[in-house]
């Protein structure tokens, strides 16, 4: 901590992204532990973070992540969706076919921003507000294998024909941003996606991820 900085609002975000990392919460004393501070402060925290509906504890005493927290995610993606595009855009200029951002929605891929080729006599239209399953599409099972290879990069996905008839996809998910799940990919008309798609998908995915850092 620096003389220009709030202790408090130090801990209380640490609060926020130790229960936003649990699926069961945590109690005051697992909190307490974890935070190398004692259960007033705990306590204190807590309850200002639930004044805020940010943070809400069960019958049992677990605290939990609130639903406050989705107001502020509905911000996050327009600032997200700003920093990606210029990376979508040179890669649907240069691939020839759609690029997209999508992030996770609950059990969703939701894409939240999406550029068109302005060179191509067709392309596949595909628009910003699509959801799909997690595990149908690129975008989505880009997003699991990185989900299961946490610790490494799992590279790029390919897909055929699994969201749209005549349709292949390629992504690559995003790596090393704190607090977003998602991927960048592509979207065209093909029987076989060319060989450099892939890595240039991959190459386009680590450009967003560097602009979110």
């Amino acid at each position: 901590m620096t003389a220009e900085t709030s202790q408090t609002l130090d801990r209380g975000l640490r609060v926020l992204k130790l229960l936003a990392d649990t699926d069961h919460g945590l109690t005051v004393t697992e909190l307490s532990h974890r935070l190398g501070v004692n259960r007033t402060v705990v306590y204190r925290l807590l309850a200002t973070l639930e004044q805020h509906a940010l943070v809400r504890r069960d019958l049992g005493g677990r605290a939990r992540v609130g639903l406050g927290v989705l107001g502020l995610g509905r911000q996050v993606h327009p600032l997200v969706r700003e920093a990606a595009m210029p990376a979508l855009r040179a890669l649907a200029e240069d691939i020839g076919a759609t690029a997209h951002l999508t992030l996770v929605d609950g059990a969703e891929a939701l894409a939240v921003a999406v550029v068109e080729p302005t060179w191509t006599d067709y392309h596949v239209a595909y628009r910003a507000g699509f959801r799909h399953p997690l595990d149908r599409g690129a975008a989505g099972r880009a997003i699991l294998a990185a989900r299961q290879q946490p610790a490494t990069d799992p590279g790029y996905t390919l897909t055929s024909g699994e969201l749209e008839t005549g349709a292949c996809g390629a992504a690559a998910p995003l790596l090393g941003v704190s607090g977003v799940e998602g991927s960048v990919g592509v979207v065209m008309l093909a029987d076989v996606i060319p060989e450099r798609v892939g890595p240039r998908v991959r190459d386009a995915a680590r450009e967003v991820a560097e602009a979110l850092r």
